[in-house]
């Protein structure tokens, strides 16, 4: 029995009797309208491979890990149309309404575009299943730069993994598309018409703005604002990757990006931050490069560009994982996290947030909708570690950031934030409140490190055993004060 009610649908499931949520949809995929109703947590490499048949997108890892399913989704922004690259893998149906979704299909053309020409020519392909994937990821990278170069590049395709290049073959194409797209000055068009004159793009890809313009002008409300639901997605790359069945039978809500602007502000001396903004959006912020010179580096180790693209902020301080990198970011900063549902809004500290692993300060019906820290003082310091099995695209065994004013050499105040040491993020209180009023040496830095342990309870786990974490914490702190202040102590006074 089907019951519809604004693009809503209502399927009975005859094994179980229970009712599961289906919408109705509308986006473009390629040059196509696509019109679906289906369950919103239904992912949109599964509709492309199995409904639309377009198979050339990769199932692999199902994890976001490998880069095989990688595709790009553009969304409207004024009068353009933005694109990033994203895991298929780990997007849920119902995130797309009004997008523009494009494949590998969907830029094929009668020719070898200059990213696929050279990938043939330089024998970077060859059992071909991670191909698209780097192919999408290379364009991806096109329609967001505008000074090319071989470094970004090579950075852009991190989370494409190949087995079978070696990646030296790889490289040499990348260097050999860089070459021949740096030949041509766009000349102040915009970077879609540059691509479609250059030939990477189809020319189909000119009138996008406008068609999708067409679906949101349609009278159907969003689906994000036609349901009240318990299951609040975001990103949703953490929840994908491990409750993607749980979920095909969960009513949710989606909360879109479409109308959040801006993302970053400051009022006030607070620097606000909408618990939407992704990943990339902290990155690239103007405002935060600013406050923190080195935020890109910083988060360049959480996931890959495709996740960094699609996870947000508020999706990973209330995933409350003891580990989240933005948590640990974000704790020595005296955070606040502002909360609201139909009935209240309330304003909780970061540091308070966590009541317990994976209990978190907040109700079914609250959503989170911003975070907000005094941006720090002129003589204040700031730095971020963290240490995993790989370098890059994992979570963090331990990871911990500091945040200390600092004059003439004594420390006027300090907060030192701990990941993978215990059932939730942790500030080092009792650290902390030993260093207040100290001058920074080498044997107060060794004493802040033994205070450390006692308050940390770390747990032997796949990451690393519990005295192997205490280890770390020791000498991330020993790191935190070698980076930052070179002038009071080096590493040779600390071993």
């Amino acid at each position: 029995m089907l019951e519809s009610w604004a693009g809503i649908n209502y399927f009975r499931n005859k094994n179980y009797g229970e009712i599961i949520l289906s919408i109705s949809i509308s986006f473009i995929c390629n040059n196509q309208l696509v019109q679906a109703s289906l369950h919103p947590a239904t992912t949109v490499l599964d509709f492309l491979r199995k409904h639309l048949r377009l198979i050339g997108t990769k199932e692999a890892c199902r994890e976001g890990d490998c880069g095989a399913c990688t595709i790009l989704v553009g969304e409207l922004n004024n009068e353009n149309v933005s694109y990033r690259s994203v895991n298929s893998c780990l997007l849920p149906l119902g995130s797309i309404n009004g997008k523009h979704i494009v494949t590998i299909e969907g830029i094929n053309q009668k020719e070898l575009n200059v990213i696929q020409s050279s990938l043939l020519d330089e024998g970077g392909t060859q059992c071909g299943f991670c191909t698209p994937g780097f192919i999408m990821s290379i364009t991806g990278y096109f329609l967001n730069s505008h000074d090319y170069n071989l470094n970004d590049l090579a950075t852009s395709l991190d989370g494409n993994i190949c087995r079978c290049t070696g990646y030296a073959s790889i490289k040499r194409a990348t260097q050999k598309i860089t070459g021949v797209m740096n030949d041509s000055n766009p000349a102040g068009e915009s970077r879609v018409e540059f691509l479609v004159k250059r030939g990477v793009l189809p020319e189909y890809f000119l009138h996008i703005p406008d068609r999708l313009k067409e679906i949101a002008g349609e009278k159907n409300k969003p689906y994000n604002e036609a349901v009240n639901s318990i299951n609040f997605i975001a990103g949703g790359t953490d929840l994908f990757a491990k409750d993607a069945e749980r979920l095909l039978e969960a009513e949710l809500k989606f909360l879109g990006r479409q109308k959040v602007k801006p993302l970053v502000w400051n009022k006030d001396n607070l620097c606000f931050i909408n618990a939407a903004a992704t990943v990339s959006d902290i990155q690239s912020s103007e405002l935060l490069q600013k406050i923190f010179p080195g935020i890109k580096n910083y988060f360049n180790s959480f996931g890959s560009l495709p996740i960094r693209n699609n996870a947000t902020i508020g999706g990973n301080i209330v995933n409350a994982s003891p580990i989240g990198d933005s948590i640990i970011f974000f704790l020595v900063l005296n955070a606040r996290l502002f909360l609201s549902s139909e009935s209240l809004n309330r304003e909780v500290p970061l540091k308070n947030f966590y009541r317990g692993y994976k209990n978190i300060d907040k109700n079914n019906e609250e959503v989170l909708n911003y975070i907000s820290f005094d941006i720090p003082e002129e003589n204040g310091y700031f730095n971020f570690e963290k240490v995993s099995k790989r370098t890059y695209m994992d979570i963090a065994t331990v990871n911990s950031a500091i945040y200390a004013e600092v004059k003439d050499g004594v420390i006027m105040h300090i907060n030192i934030s701990a990941g993978g040491v215990a059932p939730v993020p942790m500030l080092l209180e009792k650290t902390c409140d030993y260093l207040i009023n100290k001058n920074i040496t080498a044997e107060h830095i060794k004493n802040a490190a033994v205070i450390s342990q006692s308050e940390i309870s770390p747990i032997d786990d796949v990451r690393g055993s519990a005295g192997y974490k205490r280890l770390l914490l020791r000498q991330i702190i020993f790191a935190h004060f070698v980076k930052l202040f070179p002038v009071y102590v080096n590493v040779k006074e600390l071993i």
